[in-house]
């Protein structure tokens, strides 16, 4: 290994630039820039994954169906029985050997994949609004999705972009945040691309030892933020499209708030400065002498660009990258998202649970405050619930604060959340919910005061 302290700046070739230049490229283009297409805003990867859904979607739903039935009986058959072709695959066992609760996760989410498919039992667990919403229209859009983000994600992470935003942007992440310059990528991601983009991103770089387990916690509940597409469909349930440009302002200022002060109190401040691999790796934040960071960001990138140039084993990672996902990720979405939906759906626990929010909001000054707490809380659930219940509000003051605080909160079960807890990131429901409330009790006064000023 060089020794820092001999280190000095050098020339390359254009080959080596273009190396780590050209496939950064084509990862910023497929992940992160959004466009318009047909009179919507996407990127690349979610115009690929909803063009593959639309041309599958008479087999898909069975496809998911198998992979979520694999899951649950390998797991099971696994905690069992320890059968030697899994315990002497490392890939395999990484997957299957898992704790109690995810066993009864994954038997509980095959359970539901089978009840919603075949429209087994009462219909508020198959109806459209409840498990049905899960399996035909959120779990076939992630599964293409984890489909090409596992080939394309390496474009971001692989060829050396990481290592010169981290150099350059670690001046800045970790005073503020406290955390390395490469999770900027993706908290970027996120945010002009697709959450999922970003959970994926981060929990890669956890299993990687790129992140702690602090670390990662705190980015993908904090920092893997809602896309600018579904910021905008939000809005636009509750007729409010043209005051975007505020809308997301708030947002933003929001966001940096909630990430200013939620990993410095519990449950994040808790989780420790611990790697999930033996060895961590390095992130390159201890700048050399004689090197600026660009510099020493150059250098980084193109060593790591050319450590990967074999397209075999770039294969075999994305597909170990995509089955991971589908294998790991699917049973919990299915399992938590659809008990959320059904929970929101056909019992009061939501609007119990919002009623404390009724003389907060009364003390803040929202007009229909009553109303409003019914969405607080509904968002654990789904995202859009807030929006769908808040769009019959007749104050736009109120309908403005329902769809920016549903935005904030972030962690929602029907996706993100659901992710999250698929993940090998350290979070745990508990954790997700105490994180939802926080982030709701920091955001609303700031969103409320914004209101206040705007109407």
């Amino acid at each position: 290994m060089d020794d820092p302290n001999q280190l000095k700046p050098k020339k390359y070739s254009l080959s080596s630039y273009l190396q780590f230049i050209i496939p950064s490229i084509i990862g910023i283009l497929v992940l992160m820039v959004p466009f318009n297409y047909q009179g919507d805003t996407t990127i690349v990867v979610a115009l690929l994954a909803s063009k593959l859904t639309s041309a599958t979607q008479n087999i898909l739903p069975g496809i998911v169906l198998t992979f979520i039935t694999i899951t649950g009986i390998a797991t099971l058959i696994y905690k069992l029985f320890k059968p030697s072709i899994i315990e002497d695959n490392e890939f395999l066992k990484g997957i299957f050997n898992v704790s109690i609760f995810w066993v009864i996760t994954r038997i509980v989410g095959m359970i539901l994949g089978f009840l919603v498919y075949f429209k087994i039992g009462p219909e508020w667990i198959y109806s459209d609004a409840t498990g049905g919403l899960i399996l035909y229209d959120l779990i076939l859009t992630l599964f293409t999705m984890f489909l090409f983000a596992g080939f394309l994600l390496p474009f971001l992470t692989d060829f050396g972009l990481l290592e010169f935003v981290g150099s350059l942007l670690t001046p800045v992440m970790r005073p503020v945040f406290t955390l390395p310059g490469r999770s900027s990528i993706d908290c970027i991601a996120s945010w002009v691309g697709d959450g999922t983009i970003g959970v994926t991103l981060t929990n890669r770089q956890y299993e990687q030892g790129y992140y702690t387990a602090r670390e990662a916690s705190v980015i993908a509940t904090t920092f893997s933020a809602v896309s600018i597409t579904f910021s905008l469909v939000v809005l636009g349930q509750v007729d409010l499209m043209h005051m975007f440009g505020i809308y997301y302002l708030t947002i933003i200022l929001c966001g940096v708030i909630a990430a200013l002060i939620l990993p410095k109190i519990p449950p994040l401040s808790r989780k420790k400065d611990i790697y999930y691999t033996e060895n961590s790796m390095d992130t390159g934040e201890d700048i050399p002498e004689g090197f600026t960071t660009r510099e020493w960001g150059t250098k980084l990138a193109i060593e790591k660009a050319k450590k990967t140039g074999n397209p075999k084993d770039f294969v075999i990672n994305g597909t170990k990258i995509v089955f991971d996902m589908w294998l790991g990720v699917l049973p919990a979405i299915m399992a938590f998202g659809t008990i959320a939906l059904i929970i929101a759906e056909t019992t009061p626990v939501f609007e119990w649970l919002g009623m404390p929010f009724i003389p907060l909001l009364k003390l803040l000054n929202v007009p229909y405050a009553t109303e409003a707490a019914q969405t607080m809380v509904v968002g654990f659930a789904d995202m859009f619930l807030p929006s769908v219940i808040g769009a019959s509000i007749p104050s736009e003051m109120t309908r403005f604060i329902v769809a920016t605080l549903s935005v904030t909160q972030l962690v929602y079960l029907s996706e993100a959340g659901a992710v999250i807890l698929g993940a090998r990131i350290p979070v745990n429901l508990k954790d997700l919910f105490f994180i939802f409330i926080e982030r709701t009790l920091v955001t609303l006064p700031i969103i409320v005061l914004v209101a206040h000023l705007i109407f």
